[in-house]
């Protein structure tokens, strides 16, 4: 029953879309020709536009799915284990530390081929 409702509401979708790209180039038309206006009220006018451009834009079937998998990347970050301030603190200092290392290699490396190459060509 709910794939049904779903094909009835999502051959609509199409005019939702329609509802966003003139809403969008609503924005843009009106932010050009009010230019002469103070920026501030341009940029809560854009504000608002945005807002019901992505609120009409939830309302489709591909809206729907993105919240749908926006609260599932929520729930899933809240179950990660963050590193404590001094794990992070710690393997911050041991990347420093390997990649001056490594420059201090490759430094040499580079200075020693340079040498080799000029005793080669003279």
């Amino acid at each position: 029953m709910k794939a049904n409702v779903q094909d009835n509401d999502s051959r609509f979708d199409w005019l939702k879309w329609a509802v966003v790209a003139v809403i969008t180039v609503a924005a843009i038309w009106g932010n050009l020709a009010f230019s002469g206006q103070p920026q501030l009220y341009r940029w809560i006018a854009l504000f608002l536009a945005a807002a019901a451009g992505v609120a009409v834009a939830l309302l489709t079937s591909q809206g729907a799915a993105f919240l749908v998998m926006a609260k599932a990347a929520r729930s899933e970050i809240r179950k990660v284990v963050w590193p404590t301030r001094q794990e992070t603190t710690q393997t911050t200092l041991i990347v420093v530390v390997v990649v001056v290392v490594m420059a201090l290699i490759l430094w040499g490396l580079d200075t020693f081929l340079g040498w080799l190459a000029s005793m080669l060509i003279g």
